[in-house]
């Protein structure tokens, strides 16, 4: 038998999987549901290529890890093979708990719970499933192992999901400025006092990375069409999840149906078996498959909203730099009653208003130790030259108001 797998990756070229428990992981079940969801959405409305999924963003993310684990080994640092692997088997995990459409329905068709605390309800099944093989993977992932450098690995301002993730989609959306340096960045990894940190040659390289960072968000991830279009799609499930709960019968798969016709929340999760059953049913096609029916329902708001969604006839979008005021979004819900011939108070199912603030560099969240070579450790915004934090740390915030178009 082989000892390992390769997979051709567009982005890294050859991943190599070893058989045996990482093998497996990528073979179980919950692991192939990635491949039925996209890594950025809706995205695609803006950006075609970007059709992607988490499944392939995993093996990315493991393919760095690897990478990341052999550089501090190489380094003198001692990692059992045992730590190797169990890292190796989080990273591969860390996403397996997202719903359809990525991050759209955690507030919509659940409540008060992240796909992070479900992506450990189902490694811990999975670890059911392998007879306790994963307990090393999953105390690292939880932050709960001593050697706290390789949850960083996991998740912290320089993860391997992170640097993954922006290649990778700056590859597959063709926003060529979102292309980092992730290999410089993996070699010029080090460990002090069990903490990662970058060694100071590779400073250009993490400048590059923050710099990008903050162009993918506005230029991809908060593209103002993209937003546009993920509200259509949560405004869409709220109206059916409105109409089950008034006793319509609306067709959806029985995954979908159980959580229009339920308020599942952490507490449901972790009371109630049959939710995460459901919940792993769960995959873009379930919603794709339930608007071409509710495109001919005879609720108008619902399928008007699915006809917006199939057709990508996508809600319009403004940009405020100032709140909006109370007339302008009063006018604005006549304008919408009188054209769709409905109630006033149902109007907001076809319109939107969210504030979205991203920093570039948040000093308490963004800090990124730099290793001199007289072995002293800064945080890069005292050492950089091109970032001028001050500047990067103000907020900003961006009023969006979203709206059915007529005509």
């Amino acid at each position: 038998m082989n000892e390992a797998k390769i997979i051709n990756d567009p982005v890294f070229g050859f991943i190599r999987i070893p058989r045996g428990l990482l093998y497996n992981i990528v073979e179980h079940p919950l692991f192939q549901r990635l491949n039925r969801i996209n890594q950025l959405g809706l995205a695609s409305v803006v950006y075609p290529g970007a059709r992607h999924t988490r499944f392939q963003h995993s093996l990315g993310a493991f393919h760095l890890a690897s990478e990341a684990l052999l550089t501090l080994q190489q380094k003198g640092l001692f990692i059992f093979d045992s730590e190797v692997e169990a890292v190796e088997a989080a990273i591969l995990m860390h996403d397996i708990g997202h719903g359809p459409f990525s991050h759209v329905l955690e507030n919509t068709l659940i409540k008060d719970i992240s796909h992070e605390d479900i992506s450990l309800l189902m490694m811990e099944q999975i670890n059911r499933d392998f007879d306790n093989q994963l307990n090393l993977a999953i105390s690292i992932f939880k932050g709960d192992y001593p050697k706290n450098f390789l949850h960083q690995l996991i998740s912290s301002q320089l993860d391997m999901d992170r640097l993954d993730y922006l290649r990778r989609d700056s590859f597959y959306t063709g926003v060529t400025e979102g292309n980092i340096g992730s290999a410089r960045i993996i070699k010029m990894l080090n460990v002090v006092n069990d903490s990662l940190v970058v060694e100071q040659k590779g400073i250009y390289s993490l400048e590059n990375y923050l710099t990008t960072r903050r162009l993918m968000y506005w230029q991809v991830y908060l593209h103002r069409t993209c937003v546009a279009y993920e509200k259509v799609l949560v405004n869409m499930l709220t109206r059916a999840k409105d109409l089950t709960r008034q006793g319509c019968k609306l067709f959806a798969s029985p995954a979908l149906s159980y959580f229009l016709e339920n308020e599942v929340d952490a507490s449901i999760f972790n009371t109630h078996p049959e939710a995460l059953s459901y919940y792993e049913e769960l995959d873009d096609s379930d919603i794709w498959s339930a608007m071409k029916a509710w495109k001919h329902s005879d609720d108008k708001i619902l399928s008007t909203l699915a006809t917006d969604m199939l057709d990508r006839h996508i809600f319009k979008v403004e940009v405020h730099e100032e709140p909006v005021s109370e007339e302008y979004i009063q006018e604005l819900q006549e304008h919408i009653a009188q054209k769709m011939s409905i109630p006033i108070e149902d109007t907001h199912y076809l319109m939107s208003l969210n504030t979205i603030q991203k920093d570039m560099y948040n000093v308490d969240d963004d800090s990124i130790a730099i290793l001199h070579k007289d072995g002293t450790v800064r945080d890069i915004s005292e050492v950089s030259e091109l970032l001028n934090v001050q500047l990067l740390s103000k907020k900003i915030r961006k009023y969006y108001l979203c709206y059915q178009r007529f005509g």
